[in-house]
């Protein structure tokens, strides 16, 4: 990437991160929404079949897995309302670097997932769980998950170009759901009836909280399933990310 392009995607990142001053409502019930999340899983609702030990060291970095599948409907609306409203086109007739709105918008959310994450980890603290396997691991399990979050983001922002309308957003986001919950985020698969287990050992977020939970030293998460939550997203970015860009570039033909 050429350094207008960088440029141009900064600044269209610090557009992006303009609006959290403007809307800090929206950024605060991202923050808290999945550590309600956490709390009533892990105290309410309950869980944990086929868990041994303590259910939190299982649940908590689930629980971070999921977040990153979770939360896309921020980016896709934003999307979506510049497309409505007519700033991307307004944007593509200025001498700007082609895709620079897209990498903007998609730095803004990756900058939040990380905060994200930091409050989740610290809610986990203060509740009494400690990850295991050193700065390293942590540092590993970070970029597992930010690496999970950067797929579906793209996987958002292309779903996002395709609906072209706020109002379809809604619609589109329900399929994340899916995705979130056959997954072993709360339960391990063997737990489950034999198809359904067979389907959530193949989800690639299951993969992600697996490899997380192995570096944090949860006993039972198996070492194999770092290969794979870094695979999957990649062949996610490979598929998606082409096609969001391509989607970009006819919008204005």
């Amino acid at each position: 990437m050429s350094v207008h392009a960088l440029t141009d995607s900064w600044t269209m990142t610090r557009r992006e991160l303009a609006r959290w001053q403007r809307q800090p409502v929206q950024l605060a019930v991202g923050l808290v929404f999945p550590v309600m999340l956490l709390l009533m899983f892990g105290y309410l609702v309950g869980g944990g079949r086929g868990v041994a030990g303590d259910y939190r060291d299982y649940l908590i970095p689930g629980m971070l897995a999921l977040t990153m599948a979770f939360g896309l409907e921020g980016t896709m609306i934003a999307v979506t309302q510049d497309l409505d409203k007519g700033v991307i086109d307004r944007f593509r007739s200025m001498p700007m670097a082609n895709g620079a709105v897209l990498v903007g918008r998609s730095a803004a959310d990756m900058l939040q997932s990380v905060l994200t994450l930091l409050v989740l980890i610290a809610v986990g603290a203060a509740l009494g769980w400690r990850p295991g396997g050193g700065p390293a691991a942590l540092l590993g399990a970070l970029g597992l998950l930010l690496l999970f979050r950067f797929a579906m983001l793209w996987i958002g922002i292309h779903l996002a170009l395709v609906a072209g309308r706020p109002e379809l957003v809604q619609a589109v986001q329900i399929l994340v759901w899916p995705v979130g919950f056959l997954s072993n985020a709360f339960a391990t698969p063997g737990s489950m009836p034999g198809w359904l287990g067979t389907a959530v050992e193949w989800n690639p977020l299951s993969h992600t909280a697996t490899a997380v939970r192995h570096l944090f030293g949860v006993p039972g998460a198996e070492s194999g399933h770092v290969g794979w939550a870094f695979l999957w997203p990649l062949a996610l970015l490979a598929v998606f990310f082409p096609l969001a860009v391509r989607r970009f570039a006819r919008l204005s033909r």
